[in-house]
Formats: C-alpha cells, sequence, structure tokens
C-alpha cells in the first residue's frame, strides 16, 4: 500500500539544531508526546535471549512519541519500510531489527519501554522494532521505532536519543499532571463526557484480584455506555482492561483482556450493543491510576475503561 505522505518534523535534540523529517500516512495522528530533557534510555539492540534483552544505554534529551494510523489495510512492514529508508537516506545505521517472533514475542516486548495502550497497541503476534544511530559532530543521535497494529488501525511509537544536553527551558515543558500519557482525570470523568474527553474508567464494575468475573449486578455505567452507543450510531469503542501488580506480567495481560471481553459480553447480551463496535484489549499492569502498595489503589487499578475510537 502507498504512503501519503504528511511529513512531521521529529525533533530529536529540542536545543539542537538538527532534525529529522519523517513522512507518515496522511491517516497519522498524534496520541502523546513526553519529553525527558537529560535522560538515559536502555535502546534494544538485540533479540530476547537468555533471560536478558541486549541493551545500549544512551544518554541525552530524550522523546517518546505515538501515533495511530486509521488506515485498516496498512501492514506493520508497510508502516516501517518507509521510515526506514528515510532514516538510510538521513545517515541513521540499523543496529537492530526484527519482527515480533524474530523480537522474542512478550519478553520483548514487556522488557521494552512502551506507552500504555490505548495510545501505543502492540499485538503480540504482529509488531516490528527497529533501533538505528547516527554520528554526527555533536555526538551520536539514536532512534527507535516500535510499530503495531490492532483490526482497524496502526500504531507507531518513537524514540528519540540526542547525544546534546538542551538549554535550560522550563518554562516550555508541559507540567507533570498534564503529561499526555498520563490517565489523570479519566476515573473521575463522567459518561456524558466521554466524546469530549475521550476515555473514561467504568467506575462502578468491581473485580476481584486475579478474576475476569462481573456478577449479575445491573452496572449503572454498563447501562449508560449502552444508550450513549444507541444514540451515537457512528461510534467505535473501546474496553481496556487493567489489573494491579499481583502477579505475573503474563497473567495480568491475560486477565485484562479477559475483563474487558466480559463488559463486552454483558452489552451485548444484555443490551443488545452490536459486538462489531467494540474492541476489547488488555493492558495488564502497565497503567495503574493509583499506588499497587495499598489495598485501596488496587482495587482502584483492577478496571476497564472505555476509549472513544471514531465518532464520525
Amino acid at each position: 500500500m502507498r504512503f501519503r505522505a504528511a511529513a512531521l518534523l521529529l525533533a530529536i535534540l529540542p536545543g539542537a539544531a538538527g532534525a529529522i523529517s519523517l513522512d507518515l500516512p496522511a491517516s497519522a495522528s498524534m496520541q502523546t508526546e513526553e519529553l525527558r530533557p537529560a535522560d538515559s534510555f536502555a535502546l534494544p539492540v538485540g533479540a530476547f535471549a537468555e533471560g536478558v534483552i541486549p541493551t545500549q544505554n544512551v544518554e541525552g534529551d530524550v522523546s517518546f512519541r505515538t501515533w495511530r494510523i486509521d488506515s485498516p489495510g496498512l501492514t506493520t512492514l508497510q508502516i516501517l519500510s518507509p521510515l526506514r529508508q528515510q532514516l538510510s537516506r538521513e545517515g541513521f545505521e540499523t543496529l537492530f531489527e526484527c519482527r515480533s517472533d524474530q523480537c522474542g514475542g512478550f519478553d520483548f516486548r514487556f522488557g521494552t519501554e512502551v506507552v500504555p495502550a490505548p495510545a501505543m497497541f502492540v499485538d503480540l503476534a504482529d509488531f516490528r522494532f527497529l533501533s538505528a544511530r547516527h554520528k554526527t559532530g555533536s555526538g551520536p543521535e539514536y532512534i527507535a521505532l516500535m510499530i503495531s497494529r490492532s483490526a482497524r488501525a496502526g500504531f507507531l511509537q518513537v524514540v528519540q536519543v540526542g547525544s546534546a544536553p538542551a538549554p535550560a527551558r522550563p518554562a516550555e515543558l508541559p507540567p507533570p499532571a498534564e503529561a499526555p500519557v498520563s490517565f489523570a482525570g479519566s476515573k473521575t470523568a463522567a459518561l456524558a463526557d466521554l466524546a469530549e474527553v475521550g476515555r473514561v474508567v467504568l467506575g462502578d464494575l468491581t473485580f476481584a484480584s486475579g478474576s475476569a468475573d462481573l456478577d449479575d449486578t445491573v452496572f449503572a455505567s454498563l447501562k449508560a455506555l449502552a444508550s450513549l452507543l444507541a444514540d451515537n450510531q457512528s461510534w467505535q469503542i473501546a474496553l481496556v482492561g487493567h489489573t494491579d501488580a499481583t502477579g505475573s506480567a503474563d497473567a495480568n495481560l491475560l486477565i485484562s483482556q479477559r475483563r474487558a471481553e466480559a463488559v463486552k459480553e454483558r452489552l451485548v447480551m444484555s443490551y443488545e450493543t452490536d459486538g462489531s463496535r467494540i474492541e476489547a484489549a488488555g493492558a495488564g499492569y502497565l497503567a495503574p491510576i493509583a499506588s499497587n502498595l495499598t489495598q485501596e489503589g488496587r482495587a482502584e487499578n483492577r478496571r476497564v475503561e472505555v476509549v472513544l475510537l471514531a465518532a464520525e
């Protein structure tokens, strides 16, 4: 599939002269951006083997950016290939490249820093990764691409690290409470505000630790969500399950997926909601909204969020 170019300027160094201009499909929309001045990043340079991912510790100004690409037929290779060519033209040399099974599957995915879903969705059976380096007069620059897709969209995470520290610009940095990757406020937002805020925690659902079962309670949030979907026939949503930090990453990912699926099933069976308009996904314990050190915090983290994907 051919790319329809929409040039997006990705500044590697906020205070340096160099920048990369990467072309993404016209349907690409930025989801999150996080800047970490004078930080370090464990850059993967090999596949998971013997219990570890080979990494190179690189230092400088670190940026994380994620995009959603609304092109249902676009494969992960079709997303990666033009970006790889552009990096080569810019003078970057590939340090490591792999696809899901070659990378190490689950172990590589969860051993690598990735922005939590729904901003960055990673299908464990269909993702690609590339790390590269560019040697400049002021020092090396690094980039890491993580690419995956869901049934309806592609997802791209770009991590960039520059060798030189940026000048102090505290006024230009986003306040921590407003960082795009934060879920702050979503747990208190009302379902009626879903179209405005984009995601809301279904706060009256309850799950025991290690369980994905919903009891026979008539949950007000599900009744309200079913009504919203009935009134807005163009809406497409994702239900994203989350867990507390009790247990292994593998087990929690499975439980969170089942929680999302349980909520979808309840909407379909009890309220005759069209299941084709609902995706169900799990994020495990990777996106907590409270401390996992207390019983109350763990209870808050065992949740399902509704995310508005389309409202045309």
